[in-house]
């Protein structure tokens, strides 16, 4: 089996290499709204008038500004005033984000399947990520829960590459599960995204990690594991005890977010925005 594993690692590193296998760029929205956004003098409006040329991304945000995420008293009816309400930097971010679910589809069935299986499951994460950023650390929500929508975003390369090519469905999950926080970090590094997001495929499985203090990385670890919680997964059964991320955030290993009735409403908001 590794070698196996080994053998596709190869063929779609050289892939890339010989250009018959491209890595995910990002949507065009999303580059316009990176760019606009790294300008020092950016305002609402231009923001606005990057996120209204899509229909669908402009209604997101909408329904987002709207959210328990957001808690305004008036209710808000366009996208200036979500703008207003969320800040620059935050809609901004979340666009991002949100533009991404483009890029999670192919041509055969299974695959397809597969990638939208990642998609809802980075949704989850993203949406717990946000909370726990919130409520645990000093960290940027927006920030998170970015890095929460883009943690599995190596899956896309791999499966991309097996919509060409016969292959064992058993094999190339374990392919996934192997290799996605290696092609995971390219593909960040690629779109010259921070740091301190790019680190996170390569270091949110990474239970042995030792950090000052609470970072991204830390943030998209626990929340994945939380998302596992009372599943069958591997990961769901291990023990968190020795996970100093749990300690980061001051949050105990046996607790679920999703189950704390002071935070329920608001998990359940940060994960119904992507939806």
């Amino acid at each position: 089996m590794q070698q196996s594993i080994d053998t596709i690692r190869n063929e779609i590193l050289n892939a890339i290499k010989n250009d018959e296998l491209i890595l995910p760029t990002m949507p065009e929205v999303a580059l316009k709204l990176r760019d606009v956004a790294n300008d020092p003098n950016v305002d609402a409006n231009r923001i606005a008038t990057v996120i209204s040329s899509d229909a669908a991304l402009t209604a997101r945000i909408i329904k987002i500004a709207n959210s328990p995420l957001v808690r305004g008293v008036a209710s808000v009816e366009d996208l200036q005033m979500a703008i207003s309400r969320m800040g620059v930097t935050y809609t901004s971010n979340l666009a991002i984000g949100i533009a991404m679910e483009q890029l999670f589809q192919a041509t055969s069935e299974a695959v397809d399947d597969r990638l939208r299986r990642t998609w809802e499951h980075s949704t989850e994460v993203a949406g717990l990520s946000h909370v726990l950023c919130r409520h645990f650390t000093n960290l940027s929500p927006d920030q998170a829960t970015l890095g929460g929508l883009v943690h599995e975003i190596g899956t896309l390369p791999i499966l991309l590459w097996a919509d060409d090519h016969d292959w064992d469905e058993r094999l190339i999950d374990e392919v996934v599960e192997r290799l996605h926080p290696e092609f995971g970090k390219m593909i960040l590094e690629a779109w010259d995204f921070p740091e301190d997001l790019y680190q996170i495929p390569l270091g949110y499985t990474e239970f042995s990690r030792i950090v000052e203090e609470t970072d991204y990385v830390d943030v998209v670890m626990v929340a994945n594991l939380q998302t596992l919680a009372g599943s069958d997964h591997a990961l769901a059964s291990m023990d968190y005890s020795g996970i100093q991320a749990f300690e980061n955030l001051g949050i105990e290993v046996d607790v679920v977010l999703a189950n704390n009735d002071d935070l329920r409403e608001e998990v359940t908001a940060a994960v119904d925005a992507f939806h």
